[in-house]
């Protein structure tokens, strides 16, 4: 058996999310072919480099060594990749941009073929959008979340808000009248015992709507963990449950009266969303583009 070099960009993206599903979210391949590369690689090196917990894959001390062990090189390669795809069509650029999926769904997806230079979209969590930004890997990067990198720019473009929603079948009248009268005892003792859906990259939103609104941590984890917060919407579209998400990714369900609005909190929970790029940049004509593209979806919301 030889070494497969996909073999290791697989488990670096197994490590680096924490999950099979994420990882083939992020390399762009099915779920099971995740899982053929990962035990494909574990026959190879004789070692159990994960233990596969209820929702997240934890590594073994030989996954960490590993990890230790290739990440340097696999970085590199992968940035010989970008750069070479960039080269070999001197006619088109190529722009790179990261984001979450919701964002280049809601936003950019449908402008795609409009463009005039090429376009690889890359999905992930901030901080390593940050890094791979900074390192030339990105062109851009739409982000709630500013690095502390001296080599990029951020640039505020708008803001969402955090807001609770609820499934199509959900009575919320009672709800929404404590709510309005101040009875938050009891609306924190009655939403603890629903069903709630979550996305792994946004339990932050949760927890800081909880914080801010009923002043308490929440001390109860939600029901279901899906892929992203546009299969919450779907779940949610023919069920009973709640969930936090940004109101500009709910507000076609909710027109469309797939989904309930229930409460926008006491104050505001609001992010600024930036534009991220590097101070010194060639691709100017078509990062303004892009950006474009995004102030006047937000402008007409």
């Amino acid at each position: 058996m030889q070494l497969n070099l996909e073999w290791l960009r697989t488990f670096k993206a197994i490590y680096e999310t924490g999950t099979l599903s994420a990882a083939a979210q992020a390399l762009y391949i099915s779920q099971p072919g995740v899982s053929l590369h990962l035990n494909s690689l574990e026959a190879y090196t004789g070692y159990k480099l994960f233990d596969r917990a209820a929702r997240k894959m934890v590594p073994t001390e030989r996954g960490k060594i590993l990890y230790n062990f290739i990440i340097d090189p696999i970085k590199k390669l992968e940035t010989a990749e970008q750069h070479f795809h960039k080269r070999s069509q001197a006619d088109r650029a190529t722009i790179s941009v990261g984001m979450c999926f919701e964002t280049f769904q809601y936003t950019l997806e449908e402008h795609i073929p409009e463009l005039p230079f090429n376009v690889i979209i890359k999905f992930g969590e901030y901080p390593q959008m940050q890094q791979d930004l900074d390192n030339g890997v990105l062109d851009l990067i739409i982000t709630p979340q500013k690095g502390n990198q001296k080599n990029l720019l951020y640039d505020a473009f708008s803001k969402e808000r955090i807001v609770l929603v609820a499934g199509k079948n959900t009575e919320i009248g009672f709800l929404q009248q404590w709510l309005m009268e101040g009875k938050f005892q009891e609306a924190t003792q009655f939403l603890k015992q629903q069903l709630w859906y979550s996305t792994a990259g946004d339990m932050e939103h949760l927890k800081n709507f909880w914080l801010k609104n009923f002043g308490e941590h929440p001390d109860f984890r939600p029901n279901y963990i899906v892929p992203n917060i546009s299969s919450i919407l779907r779940c949610l579209s023919n069920a009973n449950g709640f969930s936090i998400v940004p109101d500009f990714l709910c507000k076609e369900a909710i027109e469309n009266k797939k989904v309930k609005m229930v409460w926008r909190g006491i104050q505001p929970l609001e992010n600024t969303l930036y534009f991220g790029k590097r101070k010194n940049t060639i691709y100017h004509h078509e990062l303004d583009q892009l950006e474009n593209i995004f102030k006047q979806k937000w402008e007409t919301e």
